[in-house]
């Protein structure tokens, strides 16, 4: 019992030891941790001082310590910032749907402002900007270097008044300049329009309106077509998408799933992620949908693009997506001002990150650059048949209800042809619809 007894208070000076051994250099190092942190706030505060003291201009204690916190901000990823009293105010505005500018979503890459996206029906969209462009100078000034949140600066202006940007293009051999009128930006969330027997689906942005736009734009033309057997399938464009509201995203997505996982997120700390799951209820009823995206298409559009082909209820046609695979979550702070934080990075279905890599297209189609029209001679000599040549006899073996049909068919396929010339791609989705009704006995005639 002795022995016992002795080994046992052996083994509490032993774990006694061995646990101040440990824990004594952890403390140690948290101290000096602490320790750095204060040298580094009080160097901090000494350049603060010597600033105000010593600029060769006044500058206000205010701008300092904002421009302070917009760096700490910056400095961790693109999308992390610091927004102001006004900038915090007017992003409630634009994800209402309606604010001032050019009219078109930017990011930062490696120190260059860089478009993600034009934004439909706007003064960047008309002048011709492209996802994928850099923009070098505003007004023959240069922004390299700059804050995102500095070059927006410079990009904003009333409304009416004129802006020269410098664009760097690939595939452009030296840089060029654009002039834009400023406008107020009135977003249309969803603009829905029939093509045939399909129905289009151009989202343009995540706003508070875009599900419910959505909602309405297809209830209206399923009726317009004379109910859902009409309809051969949905074509949703996400292209030039730049993204928005998550919550938006999952509501679209849920749209068309009846059950599974939309999208999860996952921050810095295992158990504060998040799954979102699809509820019954699909408001395409089974149809068809083709979703297109292309390298404009960012965050909500990805998200939508990914969990829609993870549960293989839609085909995604195009060109790979931009890749933002974060969520910001915006924090209200003293002053009325607010902080843009990158708190975690979402997740499709199948559990890929779309960080960087973006959505990976089922088929790739690329969108053709504009070509000149052919010569007129040209184009009668490729469609000249038979039927133009002189004397020729008349097809004697077809009813007048067969030539009718016979004729509303070539206007069907000279309408696609015609769509084919204006966006390749989306004739190219809408082709994708005819070929699987065809495989439909129930579905609507072509």
């Amino acid at each position: 019992m002795k022995k016992f007894v002795m080994a046992a208070l052996a083994g509490t000076v032993a774990g006694v030891i061995t646990t101040t051994q440990i824990a004594g250099p952890l403390l140690a190092q948290e101290a000096a941790n602490k320790a750095s942190v204060y040298e580094q706030l009080d160097l901090f505060g000494d350049i603060f001082e010597r600033i105000r003291a010593q600029y060769v201009e006044e500058v206000e204690p205010e701008e300092l310590i904002e421009a302070a916190i917009d760096g700490m901000l910056t400095s961790l990823d693109p999308h992390s910032s610091y927004l102001s009293p006004d900038d915090a105010e007017q992003m409630r505005v634009q994800t209402r749907g309606e604010f001032g500018g050019l009219g078109i979503e930017v990011t930062q890459e490696e120190g260059f402002v860089k478009v993600v996206s034009p934004i439909d029906d706007t003064p960047a969209d008309a002048a011709g900007i492209e996802a994928g462009d850099f923009i070098t100078h505003v007004d023959g000034e240069s922004i390299l270097g700059l804050t995102l949140d500095k070059a927006v600066e410079l990009m904003r202006g009333p409304v009416g008044s004129e802006i020269v940007i410098t664009v760097v293009r690939e595939g452009e051999a030296d840089p060029f300049d654009v002039t834009i009128i400023r406008d107020t930006i009135k977003l249309t969330a969803v603009r829905v329009r029939t093509e045939g027997p399909s129905v289009v689906l151009r989202v343009t942005t995540f706003n508070d309106q875009t599900f419910p736009n959505l909602q309405e734009g297809m209830r209206e033309q399923i009726e317009q077509a004379g109910g859902i057997d009409k309809i051969n399938g949905f074509v949703l464009d996400l292209r030039n998408n730049p993204g928005g509201l998550l919550t938006q995203a999952i509501k679209v997505s849920d749209a068309f799933l009846n059950e599974g996982e939309i999208v999860s997120t996952r921050g810095r700390n295992p158990g504060e992620g998040e799954r979102f799951n699809a509820t019954a209820g699909d408001l395409a009823e089974g149809k068809p949908i083709v979703v297109l995206i292309n390298g404009g298409s960012a965050s909500a559009s990805e998200i939508v693009a990914g969990a829609l082909q993870d549960h293989r209820r839609a085909i995604v046609v195009g060109t790979k997506s931009f890749g933002k695979g974060s969520v910001q979550t915006v924090m209200p702070l003293r002053g009325d001002g607010a902080m843009r934080l990158t708190t975690s990075r979402y997740y499709t279905p199948s559990g890929r990150s779309i960080q960087a890599l973006g959505v990976s297209p089922d088929i790739i189609v690329q969108q053709p650059r504009p070509t000149p029209a052919a010569d007129d001679e040209e184009t009668d000599a490729r469609t000249r048949s038979e039927a133009d040549l002189r004397g020729s006899l008349n097809n004697d073996s077809l009813s007048e209800d067969e030539i009718r049909q016979i004729e509303e068919d070539r206007a069907r396929a000279a309408a696609t042809a015609e769509l084919r010339e204006e966006d390749y791609q989306l004739a190219y989705a809408i082709d994708i619809l005819k070929g699987l009704s065809a495989f439909n006995p129930s579905g609507p005639s072509q």
